[in-house]
């Protein structure tokens, strides 16, 4: 079985890949659906979050505010590293269950992880191969200023605490440009379906 980590940069499109993989029928454990999960209203580190960043992170109910987490913690570098600390071990930890699961089951002959923060968290030990989506600057701020109505310089804020667009590359073994609209994104995912499972 292939593991391959699903990974890029914020507006760069990952989740429509993602959303197109399940179509497909293809597995993909998705890193960001189990960090709500152990984050949803009366978890124990939900407790945790509001202790440490106080409770304006929270609506009136006690679920968990995101835009108004994420304001915080991607204007700090140290916040964020406590978010990740708070976070981010629990999220491999459950990923690792479930690829190991799935190796279990034999069922499948590729698996996908979705982690956006692939490399920074160390999640592409995991991985056997790493697929970037990408796209150009200007497209993923357009993008992330419609769909989550922040200005333009918060989305280069987030931006900018993420890992270099270089770097990525360099240790990506594909790289998908989701620059020129989905009919061309498609084509791109499907060449390199057939690809990895010629490859078999």
């Amino acid at each position: 079985m292939k593991v391959i980590g699903l990974t890029g940069g914020i507006g760069a499109g990952k989740s429509t890949v993602s959303a197109l993989l399940r179509e497909k029928g293809y597995p993909v454990i998705d890193a960001d659906a189990i960090s709500h999960r152990i984050t949803e209203k009366g978890s124990r580190t939900l407790q945790h979050i509001a202790e440490i960043f106080g409770r304006d992170v929270l609506f009136a109910d006690g679920s968990l505010d995101r835009k108004k987490l994420a304001a915080i913690v991607f204007g700090n570098e140290q916040k964020r590293l406590q978010l990740e600390e708070l976070t981010t071990k629990k999220v491999i930890q459950i990923m690792e269950e479930q690829v190991l699961k799935l190796r279990t089951e034999g069922k499948y002959a590729i698996i996908f992880l979705d982690v956006p923060l692939l490399f920074e968290t160390g999640a592409d030990e995991m991985t056997d191969f790493v697929w970037l989506v990408t796209a150009e600057p200007d497209i993923r701020i357009a993008r992330v200023t419609a769909r989550d109505g922040i200005s333009a310089e918060a989305v280069r804020q987030r931006m900018s605490s993420q890992m270099d667009e270089g770097e990525k590359i360099k240790r990506a073994d594909e790289l998908i440009d989701n620059s020129k609209g989905k009919e061309e994104l498609y084509c791109q995912v499907e060449r390199l379906l057939i690809k990895y499972a010629e490859s078999e």
